[in-house]
């Protein structure tokens, strides 16, 4: 088994430390989408295992049901939630509907907005000046309501590190291959070679600006759970730390992907105990199970074996 960042879900801070400031971010693998209007299925997401639920005020909600959405959603975030985040999906900055969505549901139990189709940095700023507005009128601390771009178009794609260096709001960024594809007018499946390159450049775009590695996008089939298994695979071996679902139904998955499994911890575990007695021995480097063995390798497996214990600790 060979250790990767990938391969193991591990991830470096905000702030560049070190190799052995790894982390694993546990509390990202699987955020659900749910529409805002839909009390019942709001509900019906603090009885599932996600780790974040995204209220739509998007493309789930009909123009009609819009006002009437925000003032569901307010509601809801006024719920106990255990350990879920809770982020809202507004509408783009473009409709007319993105300054009375942030006007709403910027609270102070919301956690986080995600701004679809963000095309510029100019769209992230604006954002940003209207949430701390908000933040500032309700006695919320400024910044701490987090700020989610998503990159579904064509023109987004191209902009990613200027995006993602915006505004210090923005923590993570992520994909809609749904959007992205119908505005490059290219086929939304696993294997789309365009899709493919501007997923694995978010990641590396997230890791040059300094953030956390990104969110990967919905999978669309809710019956086809070998695609969704081998798309959260592919998103966890490129570098995502979780995915976007849209159905409660696919959370298994996604958790289980994007968690280390028994096998990865006790290769980690090996890794580091063995490295200690070869260096007690004078040695820094070595070969376990076939896997030749130095101090990046041993940082990420003591990494992975911290934040294991750490998401233990917290679940």
């Amino acid at each position: 088994m060979l250790l990767s960042t990938g391969a193991l879900g591990l991830r470096e801070t905000r702030q560049r430390n070190p190799p052995c400031g790894l982390r694993y971010l546990a509390n990202m693998r699987s955020f659900l989408f749910t529409p805002g209007n839909h009390a019942r299925r709001m509900e019906k997401t603090l009885e599932v295992d996600c780790d974040g639920v995204i209220l739509d005020l998007e493309d789930a909600v009909a123009t009609a049901e819009k006002p009437a959405a925000r003032a569901t959603i307010c509601a809801w975030l006024e719920r106990p939630r255990g350990r879920r985040l809770a982020y809202v999906r507004v509408n783009a900055l473009g409709t007319p509907f993105a300054f009375d969505d942030l006007a709403a549901v910027v609270v102070a139990k919301l956690d986080g907005v995600i701004l679809p189709k963000v095309e510029s940095a100019a769209d992230l700023q604006i954002a940003d000046y209207i949430i701390a507005s908000h933040e500032r009128a309700r006695g919320i601390e400024i910044g701490a309501i987090d700020l989610m771009p998503i990159i579904e178009t064509a023109k987004g794609a191209q902009n990613m590190f200027e995006i993602a260096t915006a505004v210090k709001r923005v923590k993570r960024i992520c994909f809609g291959s749904g959007d992205y594809t119908n505005d490059t007018g290219t086929a939304w499946t696993l294997d789309n070679p365009l899709t493919l390159h501007y997923r694995a450049q978010l990641v590396n775009v997230s890791r040059a600006a300094g953030i956390e590695p990104p969110l990967d996008t919905v999978w669309p089939h809710l019956e086809d759970e070998a695609g969704l298994l081998a798309e959260s695979k592919q998103g966890r071996a490129m570098g995502f730390q979780g995915k976007m679902t849209i159905h409660p139904k696919q959370l298994e998955i996604v958790n289980r992907t994007y968690s280390p499994s028994p096998e990865e911890l006790a290769f980690a575990r090996k890794v580091s105990d063995a490295f200690e007695a070869a260096e007690k021995a004078g040695s820094s480097a070595l070969v376990v199970d076939g896997v030749f063995v130095d101090y990046p390798v041993v940082y990420r497996a003591r990494a992975l074996l911290r934040e294991a214990e750490r998401a233990a600790a917290t679940t």
